[in-house]
């Protein structure tokens, strides 16, 4: 057993990771251990990169206990870098944990920086001149690149940097020299975002955290609106949203809502949240206040505005999407589900059912000529049902057919209407089928089918209901 995760004290007494425990109490009677627990640390990770997403959008977590934060361009918001630098180490200095941090333009020079235990700001271009006292382990490479570099007496960065890289490419492999230019600054290497990316994003900053659900939704109706601007002047409509709610003590809640059509309706969006927190199993807790509100939009799509008739109305089904979103808020958007058509022929796979809140991607469904009866019933038997037939051969209709015991004389049939079957989509293989469309002489409809051919050495055909008309 090795040790993982020294305090500062056990690091002051010399106990470093990586420090076996036999040895670690024979210099020190009774340590105080305990069992790594990874997913705790893992979640505390995460919760770290939740709150830190209050100064950027664009978080990305390395190695376990690094965080890198993207702060291009909103800096100003916080009155500078080192404002941003300050307020984000109290913060996590006000919840008991040791950080060490740093600002550079390139995330891996930062990285480097902060692993050496002094967190500092490096201005813009004096990224390669920060980082050359630095050791080779700051390039991240294997133990066994770093000790064959520290074997041909190259330990600092300093001593690499000032080196033709065709030589230690050769030797050392490309590696060294890639992880080289990134460290300096002369390679870009982009972080990528634990979290998608908004496409827009409005927020409120209060320097007195808001407690009442009062201040709350008025706050949302306020970004709402100045969402639904830029949404405008885009000419574009949202499709789902997520509002974000920061706590002063670094927990978050996100509320995300969806909409079956592009939306910018701050009214409507207002009123989607207001259902979304009403319907929480787990209420909004304020705790000591937020102290940040953000909206955003995270799926938008061009918007055009309904046409509106003489009589001043639009031609706009509007009414059936609001209630489609309004129903999403509150139960879930998986649970409010439509029918969709499918490019099959095989009735009972024609359709199935997916989330109103998609989009639709339904074929047009078959549809009788005007004034003729329809040529499938709404509703089918699930399964189809057996039934006795008496019917002309090899390919009649049924002259008179029992079903459920009942016996029904046919007065008048259509058909057939024969289906050939999806052999790849089957085990074994399937049977033709021939449908009709039949009237009792009570008037009554019925939708069924013949399975199976009079063809030498096929089995008898046999009979099922598979729909009634209404």
């Amino acid at each position: 057993m090795r040790i993982a995760a020294p305090d500062p004290a056990a690091l002051r007494l010399g106990l470093g990771p990586g420090l076996a425990l036999a040895e670690a109490r024979a210099r020190i009677a009774d340590p105080d251990v305990a069992d790594i627990d990874s997913a705790a640390d893992d979640a505390l990770m995460e919760r770290l990169a939740d709150g830190c997403e209050r100064y950027t959008p664009l978080v990305a977590r390395q190695d376990g206990n690094e965080l890198i934060l993207d702060i291009t361009g909103v800096a100003p918001i916080f009155k500078g870098e080192a404002a941003l630098f300050r307020d984000l180490l109290r913060r996590l200095a006000a919840s008991g944990l040791t950080a060490h941090g740093a600002i550079a333009g390139a995330s891996e020079a930062a990285r480097a920086l902060a692993r050496t235990g002094r967190s500092r700001i490096i201005k813009p271009g004096h990224e390669a001149q920060a980082v050359r006292p630095l050791p080779v382990a700051a390039l991240d490479l294997g133990e066994a690149e770093t000790l064959a570099l520290s074997r041909a007496g190259l330990k600092t960065i300093a001593d690499l940097v000032d080196r033709p890289r065709a030589p230690l490419a050769a030797r050392f492999g490309a590696t060294i020299v890639e992880r080289l230019e990134r460290l300096t600054g002369r390679a870009e290497h982009p972080i990528s975002p634990r979290r998608p990316m908004p496409v827009l994003v409005t927020e409120r900053i209060f320097f007195e955290p808001v407690v009442r659900e009062e201040d709350i939704s008025a706050t949302l109706k306020i970004l709402a609106s100045q969402l639904a601007r830029e949404l405008e002047a885009r000419g574009e409509g949202g499709r789902g949203f997520e509002a974000c709610f920061y706590r002063v003590d670094g927990a978050v809640r996100r509320i995300a809502v969806a909409t079956a059509r592009p939306n910018r309706d701050p009214r409507m969006l207002q009123r989607l949240f207001g259902e979304r927190l009403d319907a929480l199993s787990d209420p909004l807790d304020a705790g000591f206040g937020f102290d940040l509100i953000r909206l955003g939009a995270f799926r938008t799509e061009s918007m055009t505005e309904a046409q509106a008739t003489l009589d001043g109305n639009k031609q706009d089904e509007g009414a059936v999407f609001d209630l489609v979103d309004q129903l999403g808020a509150r139960f879930g958007t998986a649970h409010v589900l439509r029918f969709a058509s499918e490019d099959t022929h095989i009735p009972e796979r024609r359709s199935r059912l997916l989330p109103a809140i998609q989009s639709s991607g339904a074929l047009p469904a078959i549809e009788a000529q005007p004034g003729e009866p329809p040529l499938r019933p709404l509703s089918l038997l699930d399964p189809p049902e057996r039934i006795e037939a008496l019917a002309e051969v090899p390919d009649g209709p049924p002259l008179r057919f029992r079903w459920r015991r009942v016996l029904h004389a046919v007065a008048h049939a259509e058909g057939p209407e024969r289906i050939a079957p999806e052999w790849w989509r089957e085990e074994k293989a399937p049977k033709t089928r021939d449908y009709y469309r039949v009237e009792d002489s009570e008037g009554r409809r019925f939708w069924l089918y013949r399975q199976g051919l009079y063809e030498g050495g096929e089995p008898h055909p046999l009979w099922f209901m598979h729909g009634l008309f209404a």
